[in-house]
């Protein structure tokens, strides 16, 4: 053997040797982070090394040693934080029109061209910088659910994403009295369940097809569910590991019978009593607000003949998440975003939902901690998502303002990271 040959083979050595001993960075990216902010506490630390590997955070700290040959990223003059999560989403729906009823979007859209608007919803969310998002239904035939698989297989970027499958209600989904000669063309996008065993197999055959999460309807109709129907939905979801969540548009009795029933979530809830609200806090309800801004009411309902006058129900749901944050309700952000305002694209609208939240009061701490941790927990994923600790997964974002000075910061947003992946640079 040649001297050439024998250095080769002696660097390729080595090379090897330190490869099994892990001592090589292959693969590893290093966050020199200036500003990282914990939601959890609502604190930030400085001057911090975030290492990512293999998708995961692998260290973090003040001291954290750089390996030679990891990729380094510079956040030195950036606000860093765990990557977004929206609870209460609809990728797959794009437009609604009130006037027209739900039902049109059925009857012209098919499932493959809701899957794309799913997409594209699901591309530009993450770009902004929402990392995980929960998917409640109206996704058509499941759609949601082929979006998540084709994400989680690698064929394109986007969030990390939870869905419900299709609705559970009593009959007649969220439809309004259709001919009787048109048929039960609301069942694309929900199931009808009108007893405690209905309810059970409607849940059963959710998970079947994919659902990470169960969602009823609780006050559609006149007819709403019973507390053996609340509690049938509840224990065969917990059971197979998924929570509850109930479409409760206005408060009452509808809303006792769910937190009574043990459901994880209230979605929605605008109108919600004093008493119910204590009643959350006592048995540990989430609500997930869905704080409509006043622009998106009048654009959900130009006429304003289905809700209140756009100004009042803006007002009243802005008191509602006032009341609920003064008890103590563990507040999970979430936005619905339905509505189409011209020049605004999907996360551009959910980001509008901020000023209600500071409207009410709400600190910018609180509300970081509702669009991170406490929608963690809500969603089951805590011990993986929602935290930059060793462990977890490496979903970040990072932005140049503090928004724990002003959560309006969110919308500058310039870096996001998905799953170790860098899915957004402007210019670190």
């Amino acid at each position: 053997m040649n001297r050439r040959n024998a250095f080769r083979c002696l660097a390729l050595l080595i090379f090897l040797t330190l490869a099994a001993a892990g001592l090589t960075a292959g693969g590893t990216t290093a966050l020199r982070v200036g500003h990282l902010i914990d939601p959890a506490t609502g604190k930030a630390a400085s001057n911090q090394i975030i290492l990512v590997k293999d998708g995961k955070i692998a260290e973090v700290g003040p001291a954290v040693k750089i390996p030679a040959g990891a990729e380094v990223v510079d956040l030195s003059k950036a606000w860093v934080m765990p990557g977004l999560m929206d609870a209460h989403t609809h990728m797959t729906f794009q437009i609604m029109d009130l006037g027209g009823g739900i039902e049109g979007v059925y009857l012209r859209q098919s499932s493959a061209a809701r899957v794309l608007v799913g997409l594209r919803n699901a591309q530009d969310v993450l770009h902004a910088g929402f990392t995980t998002i929960r998917d409640v239904g109206n996704e058509a035939n499941f759609a949601s659910i082929d979006l998540r698989d084709a994400i989680n297989r690698g064929l394109f970027d986007g969030p990390t994403i939870l869905t419900a499958g299709k609705i559970i209600a009593p009959f007649g989904g969220q439809s309004k009295r259709i001919s009787p000669e048109q048929g039960r063309f609301w069942q694309y996008e929900y199931i009808d369940a009108d007893t405690p065993d209905e309810v059970r197999k409607a849940v059963r055959q959710d998970i079947y097809y994919g659902a990470d999460v169960i969602k009823l309807v609780a006050d559609n109709s006149p007819f709403n569910y019973s507390l053996a129907e609340i509690q049938a939905a509840v224990s065969e979801a917990h059971a197979a590991g998924r929570a509850v969540c109930v479409h409760v548009f206005a408060g009452g009795e509808p809303a006792r019978t769910c937190i009574l029933g043990g459901v994880d979530s209230i979605e929605h809830g605008m109108f919600l009593e004093d008493d119910l609200l204590a009643l959350m806090k006592e048995k540990g309800t989430a609500l997930v607000g869905t704080e409509f801004p006043e622009a998106h009411i009048a654009a959900l309902d130009p006429g304003g003949q289905s809700f209140r006058q756009a100004k009042d129900f803006a007002a009243a749901i802005i008191d509602r998440l006032r009341r609920a944050y003064r008890a103590g309700v563990t507040l999970v952000f979430g936005t619905d975003t339905v509505a189409h305002l011209p020049g605004k694209n999907r996360p551009q609208m959910m980001l509008d939902y901020l000023a209600g939240w500071q409207a009410a009061g709400v600190p910018a701490a609180e509300t970081l901690k509702a669009m991170t941790t406490n929608a963690a927990k809500l969603l089951r994923i805590e011990k993986t998502r929602g935290s930059l600790a060793a462990g977890f997964a490496a979903d970040l974002i990072a932005m140049p303002a503090n928004p724990l000075d002003d959560v309006q910061a969110l919308r500058g947003v310039d870096f996001v990271m998905k799953n170790g992946k860098i899915v957004r640079n402007d210019g670190y």
